[in-house]
């Protein structure tokens, strides 16, 4: 089980052996610390939880203090009941992946705040015939003569972004433990400096 948190940097791209070019993600990622570890008996589930990053002190709220200064949390839970599992105290860092690791990365995508069904769900709008003068992103249609409602679920407009999103199959092109940097073919969720969770 590899997991790691880490703060997005910026998208740039590196040119392989061949003379390449390929689309990357910097991602500053760890170290990690291993603050707690749950268990089937006493929680009701198996999982690790980790800090990352560090904030002032004032800001730590009591109850947290015991686990250390970090500026966030997060829990990973394992794909298999058999997995082995980090120890309190065990320090996780970039050294987990290997170059050419495939990971799955999640984080919350960039708040576009309200916005029309043509941007939000891809609608081809109204056409400039048939005397439709002012309707060219307009959704249509939304109800019918029964049930006299509007039926849930209907694609409208509305607040957009902000949600968990989750990218698959990712490739690690390059790490720089020295620097705890990972380097990730494509584009990843989230703004800069959000974080984000990669999964190998």
């Amino acid at each position: 089980m590899k997991f790691i948190l880490a703060k997005k940097i910026e998208m740039s791209q590196i040119f392989d052996d061949k003379g390449r070019v390929h689309p990357v993600t910097w991602l500053l990622a760890g170290p990690i610390f291993v603050t707690q570890k749950k268990s089937a008996e006493k929680d009701g589930y198996v999982s690790v939880q980790v800090g990352f990053g560090t904030k002032k002190e004032k800001n730590i709220k009591k109850p947290q203090k015991k686990l250390g200064n970090f500026e966030g949390f997060k829990e990973f839970r394992p794909l298999t009941s058999d997995a082995s599992l980090p120890e309190v105290g065990d320090k996780i860092d970039v050294s987990v992946f290997k170059e050419g690791d495939a990971v799955n990365v999640s984080g919350t995508s960039k708040g576009k705040g309200f916005q029309g069904v043509v941007k939000r769900h891809g609608f081809a709008g109204g056409s400039r015939t048939h005397g439709q003068k002012h309707s060219e992103r307009e959704p249509g249609s939304i109800g019918a003569t029964w049930p006299q409602r509007v039926l849930k679920g209907k694609r409208m407009p509305g607040r957009m972004g902000s949600e968990r999103v989750t990218v698959r199959n990712l490739k690690v092109i390059k790490i720089i433990p020295e620097k705890n940097l990972l380097a990730i073919l494509g584009a990843v969720p989230g703004h800069r400096g959000s974080l984000v969770e990669v999964r190998g």
